[in-house]
This record gives C-alpha cells, sequence and structure tokens, in this order.
C-alpha cells in the first residue's frame, strides 16, 4: 500500500469529516504509516498518532476483521473492475449492509443515531 494513497485517504477524510478534538488515528507501523509525509499530515491537523506494538497483530483485531469481511464480502476474491464500480460498492456497504455489531444497522445509519442521542444526552 503506497504511502500516498494512506496520507491522501487520511487527508479527504480530515477535510469531509472535520473531526473534533482527540481524534486518534491507529494504525499497524508500516512503512506509509511512518513515513515524513502521512506524520505531518497528522502533525498538521492534530490528532493522537497511534500505532501498533510491533509484532503484536491484536491492536489492530477489529481493523482486520473489518477488512477481512469486507473483502469477503465485496470482492469475492476478485477486484473491482475500476474506480467507478469500487466507489459504487463501498458506498452501498457503508450505506446499506447491516452489521451485527451495530445492532443490525447500516454503518450510516449507526452513525446518525449515535450523533442524535449524544446530543440528546450532553455530558
Amino acid at each position: 500500500m503506497p504511502e500516498d494513497l494512506v496520507s491522501e485517504a487520511l487527508r479527504r477524510a480530515l477535510v469531509v469529516r472535520r473531526p473534533s478534538a482527540g481524534l486518534v488515528v491507529h494504525s499497524d507501523q508500516g512503512s506509509q504509516y511512518t513515513a515524513t509525509r502521512f506524520k505531518a499530515l497528522v502533525a498538521q491537523h492534530g490528532p493522537l498518532q497511534s500505532m501498533s506494538r510491533r509484532g503484536n497483530c491484536y491492536d489492530n483485531a477489529h481493523a482486520e476483521s473489518f477488512w477481512s469481511r469486507f473483502k469477503a464480502e465485496l470482492l469475492d476474491g476478485g477486484s473491482f473492475p475500476g474506480l467507478t464500480e469500487a466507489k459504487l460498492e463501498i458506498s452501498y456497504y457503508n450505506a446499506e449492509r447491516r452489521h451485527s455489531a451495530l445492532g443490525y444497522l447500516a454503518p450510516n445509519h449507526f452513525e446518525t443515531h449515535l450523533q442524535t442521542t449524544s446530543q440528546l444526552c450532553p455530558a
């Protein structure tokens, strides 16, 4: 996975989502996450960069589980024909596919529900 790819994904996420203070960017210790450009991007926007311990795959268990299911359900051992098809499938996955870990809500619906509930119950 090239460093440019992960840096661009993070940059887009920061611009679109505009996260509040306290964001944690967690990854393994891959070279793309330790690269100067990626680290500068993280420092520029203020999230805390967190990395798994060397040789400890359990730190990323949730992420690895997600990617495993994502690949199995969407790719079925193949690949997307192009970027347009990939974006379409990923949009569907986030908007429509229900997840048992989220109370059988789609990720986008779960997030909306969480935000609404958080606003009703201020800390």
